[in-house]
C-alpha cells in the first residue's frame, strides 16, 4: 500500500494501517499462527487448556482454523472451523470418533467470514486491503470495516488507541448456540474480541493477548483466551508448510 492509496482512507483507518505497518510493504497473502490458552463451552463450564493453530489465505478467501483440548479435562476434542469458498462449517470430535458438533448453513456462512475478517484485522491487514472491503469513519477513534466475498457482506467495528492499534473487534455478524437453549436455534449475537496487547515481530505489530466474548442477554460471556505464539507466527506460506 502505498501513500496514495492511505490518503483516500478515513483518517482512523490510515492511524490504523499505519500502527500495523502495512504502508510501503508488499501486501501479504496468507497468515498462519498458533495459539495458547484457555477454552469452554457454555458460562457455567470451567475453562479448558487448548491449543489451536489459524491459517488463513487471500488467494482463494479462506480460513482454516483446528483447536485442540480435553473435553472435562479427561476426552480428546477436536474442533475444526472452516470457511472455504463461501462456505462455513463447525466441527467438533471426541477422541476423533464421535462428532459432537458439525454445523453448516447461512449462519456458519456469515460467521466464519467474520472470523477470516477479525484474523485479517488484529494480524493481517493485507488479507483484506481489496475493492471487497470498505472502511467507514465513526469517529477519532473508531471506524467500520465490511467484507464481501461469494454473495456474503459482514461488517464489524474497530475501536483503536491514539497509536492506531486495535483495542476491540465488535460485531452483530456472527451466531451463537444460546448456552440456555442448546438445542435450540443459533441466535444472532454481539460478538466481540478485545485485545489485551501488543508486541513487535520481525517489524509487524501482533497482539499479545486476546478474548472471544459473547454478549447474551444473560450477560458476557468470555469462551476463549488466547495468547499469541511469536515464534509460530509466519506470513505467506502456503497450507501445511
Amino acid at each position: 500500500m502505498g501513500e496514495a492509496d492511505l490518503a483516500r482512507l478515513p483518517d482512523p483507518v490510515q492511524r490504523y494501517l499505519r500502527f500495523m505497518g502495512v504502508v510501503g510493504r508488499p501486501r501479504d497473502w496468507s497468515l498462519r499462527v498458533r495459539f495458547t490458552g484457555r477454552f469452554r463451552l457454555s458460562p457455567k463450564q470451567s475453562f479448558m487448556p487448548c491449543e489451536a493453530w489459524t491459517y488463513d489465505t487471500r488467494l482463494e478467501l479462506a480460513r482454516i482454523f483446528h483447536m485442540r483440548l480435553r473435553l472435562l479435562g479427561l476426552l480428546p476434542m477436536r474442533i475444526r472451523d472452516t470457511y472455504m469458498r463461501g462456505a462455513g462449517r463447525m466441527q467438533g470430535r471426541v477422541l476423533d470418533l464421535m462428532n459432537l458438533v458439525d454445523s453448516a448453513g447461512p449462519e456458519l456462512d456469515i460467521g466464519e467470514l467474520t472470523t477470516y475478517l477479525n484474523d485479517a484485522i488484529l494480524m493481517a491487514p493485507s488479507l483484506v486491503l481489496g475493492s471487497d472491503t470498505r472502511w467507514t469513519f465513526v469517529d477519532q477513534s473508531s471506524f467500520d470495516v465490511t467484507l464481501s466475498d461469494k454473495g456474503h457482506v459482514v461488517t464489524a467495528r474497530v475501536s483503536i488507541d491514539s497509536r492506531g492499534a486495535p483495542l476491540s473487534f465488535s460485531t452483530m455478524d456472527r451466531f451463537c448456540q444460546d448456552p440456555e437453549r442448546p438445542k435450540g436455534p443459533m441466535i444472532r449475537t454481539q460478538w466481540t474480541t478485545p485485545v489485551e496487547g501488543w508486541q513487535v515481530v520481525e517489524g509487524r505489530p501482533l497482539p499479545t493477548k486476546a478474548r472471544a466474548e459473547w454478549r447474551l442477554l444473560s450477560g458476557p460471556f468470555c469462551y476463549a483466551d488466547f495468547q499469541l505464539d511469536a515464534a509460530s507466527t509466519a506470513f505467506n506460506v502456503k497450507p501445511g508448510e
